[in-house]
């Protein structure tokens, strides 16, 4: 029996100067794209499934794994394959694939249909999340990063350098910007324009340095104040809410990652121990006043 067909739209938020990314998820058995064109660029990726697109005159046959870069304002269609076709797709504005390459120009694709397995499971991977749990701080370290990456390998685009001057410096700040506005960081594209750099430059600068992106620096840092809270008696919920995360499932799912339990197991076993060496306390003050007995 065939899935139903589907398609669902959701919006990420990538700091206040930027205009939504907007994520699809679909499935089509039979369903048939009318000719139309995008303001955008459209990237999507194919992970169940093939459809075939006509686009520049002509065909396009997408299956698992695919990555089909479509560019703005270039009419295309396309048509699911007898079997079906499920696929998630981004809509970037060119500014955001343009970050990490020099020029101000759109890049270009010479070809829409790439081959890039590691590229494209880290963007069905990120999609997916992200759709699910929209935290703004890490959709903005996420996506940007990742269409960045699609323009430096496959655009004629020029990759901007590797190396940021004064990378230490500059995630250090960014480190510092982040912990002390805990319950609500700053977005990235603040942050680099108050540094005079790009997103691009920022993120790099971080992960360089720091060796993982922004929003997870900040999620463990938070996992680590929310565990000192959980020691001295705090549920996990309200550990959660004291240090910023969006909820408690947000906390247990951080907390696990890190240091491989839930908070509430976590809080347990604190409070056994300390019970315990409670009872071993209380047992060696009466031993030894039994032995002082005359």
């Amino acid at each position: 029996m065939r899935e139903r067909e589907q398609a669902v739209w959701t919006r990420a938020t990538l700091g206040r100067t930027d205009r939504p990314l907007d994520l699809l998820t679909a499935r089509f058995d039979r369903h048939r794209y009318a000719p139309h064109a995008h303001e955008e660029f459209s990237v999507g990726v194919c992970f169940r499934g093939a459809s075939f697109i006509d686009y520049r005159g002509g065909g396009i046959h997408a299956g698992p794994g695919a990555i089909i870069v479509l560019a703005p304002g270039e009419a295309h269609t396309g048509i699911a394959d007898p079997d079906g076709y499920a696929y998630r797709a981004l809509y970037p504005t060119p500014s955001l694939l343009a970050d990490g390459t020099l020029g101000s120009g759109t890049p270009h694709f010479r070809e829409p249909l790439l081959h890039d397995p590691d590229l494209a499971t880290a963007l069905l991977t990120a999609h997916a999340e992200l759709s699910a749990c929209p935290d703004p701080l890490e959709t903005e370290s996420r996506l940007p990063w990742l269409l960045t990456a699609l323009a430096r390998r496959h655009s004629t685009a020029r990759p901007a350098p590797d190396t940021v001057p004064g990378a230490y410096g500059i995630a250090h700040a960014v480190r510092d910007r982040l912990a002390d506005e805990l319950l609500a960081p700053p977005s990235l594209a603040d942050l680099a324009t108050d540094l005079g750099l790009s997103r691009y430059q920022l993120l790099r600068a971080f992960r360089t340095t720091m060796g993982l992106p922004p929003y997870a620096w900040l999620a463990q840092h938070r996992v680590n104040r929310a565990r000192s809270l959980l020691d001295s008696g705090h549920r996990p919920a309200e550990a959660a809410a004291l240090v910023g995360f969006a909820d408690q499932a947000h906390l247990t799912r951080w907390f696990r990652r890190v240091l491989g339990v839930t908070p509430a197991a976590y809080r347990n076993s604190v409070q056994r121990n300390r019970n315990r060496n409670r009872v071993q306390r209380d047992n060696a003050s009466r031993n030894s006043v039994q032995d002082v007995r005359p």
